[in-house]
C-alpha cells in the first residue's frame, strides 16, 4: 500500500524554501510568539489585578475613568473594547460594589455616564501605582530602548491589519 507523499510546503523544506513559504513561516511565527507573550503578560497582571477581588476589565474601568473622568458607557465601551451588553453587566457590576454609579446624561435621556464613586476613587488611586510596578515587572525582559522599539512596531503591525496606513 501506497502512502501519500508530502505535500509541496513540506518538499519545499527539504529543499530550496520558496520566498513565499519563508514569509509565510515567519508571519506563523510572530503570529505563535506574540500571542503567548501576550497570555503570559496577561496572566501575570491578571494575579496582581485579582488581588484586589477585580476581574482585569473591571480594572480598565476604573483606569480608564480615573484617568479620563465621567465618560458615557459607550465611550467606556470603545476604550476597553467590550461589546454594549459586556459593557452594562461590568458597570452593574462595579456599581454592585459601590465603586462606580451612573449619572443621566442632560442631552440624551437615554444615554448614562460611568462615574467613579468616592470609593471607587480610593482604590484605584490606591493600587493603580503598584499595578504599575507590575507592569513594568512583567516587561522587564527588554530594556526601555527595546520597548519602545517593539511599541513602535506593533503599532506599526496593528494599524496596517486594520487597513490603516501609520500616520
Amino acid at each position: 500500500m501506497k502512502t501519500a507523499g508530502p505535500t509541496s510546503r513540506a518538499q519545499s523544506r527539504t529543499g530550496s524554501s520558496t520566498t513565499s513559504d519563508r514569509k509565510a513561516d515567519a508571519a506563523l511565527k510572530l503570529w505563535v510568539v506574540l500571542a503567548r507573550s501576550f497570555n503570559a503578560v496577561s496572566a501575570r497582571l491578571a494575579e496582581d489585578i485579582a488581588q484586589h477581588e477585580l476581574t482585569q476589565t473591571e480594572f480598565a474601568i476604573l483606569e480608564v475613568l480615573y484617568h479620563k473622568g465621567p465618560l458615557l458607557l459607550g465611550e467606556v465601551q470603545r476604550k476597553i473594547l467590550v461589546t454594549s451588553g459586556g459593557i452594562t453587566y461590568l458597570v452593574d457590576r462595579l456599581v454592585e460594589k459601590g465603586l462606580v454609579k451612573r449619572e443621566e446624561c442632560a442631552e440624551d435621556r437615554r444615554a448614562r455616564y460611568a462615574v467613579l464613586t468616592p470609593a471607587g476613587t480610593a482604590l484605584i488611586r490606591k493600587i493603580f501605582p503598584r499595578h504599575t510596578e507590575a507592569v513594568e515587572r512583567a516587561l522587564s525582559g527588554l530594556t526601555l530602548a527595546e520597548q519602545r522599539e517593539a511599541t513602535q512596531l506593533l503599532k506599526k503591525l496593528g494599524l496596517a491589519a486594520a487597513g490603516e496606513s501609520e500616520q
